[in-house]
């Protein structure tokens, strides 16, 4: 359970930025290079959000959270992500539960499933490159 509150955080910080972005993706960048292009155009952004809430997140923990925890939390903000995808899929583009994750563009599917599993590993990753896993 004590896993559970820096997920959240790592999660809304990320999920929060990906919202904004795909707002500003689908209201200004897609219409001008197309949604695959625009796809692929914000996952950079994505990436930087992911490194730096993952930062962020692990300076805030406390030193007796080690490497098991660390991967931990992004296991749960992971399950917290794809629970929001599904969730977005189904409500806003009324797609069904297995399009919302599965049916997407190869090459836009690639990298989405590649930023998800950075995602999930990089506060582990983070906490280990600082030397405060163990």
């Amino acid at each position: 359970m004590r896993l559970l509150k820096p997920a959240l955080i790592y999660f809304l910080l990320v999920f929060g930025t990906g919202f904004v972005l795909g707002m500003v993706r689908v209201l200004w960048i897609a219409p001008r290079v197309g949604d695959q292009a625009a796809q692929l155009v914000e996952m950079p952004a994505m990436l930087i959000a992911i490194v730096w809430a993952a930062r962020w997140t692990n300076r805030r923990l406390p030193t007796a959270f080690g490497a098991s925890e660390r991967f931990f939390i992004g296991v749960i903000a992971l399950g917290l992500m794809l629970m929001a995808e599904i969730t977005v899929g189904m409500t806003l583009r009324g797609q069904s539960l297995t399009a919302s994750l599965l049916f997407r563009d190869p090459v836009v599917g690639t990298a989405y499933y590649a930023a998800l599993a950075a995602f999930a590993l990089m506060p582990w990753l983070l906490g280990k490159k600082s030397g405060r896993a163990e």
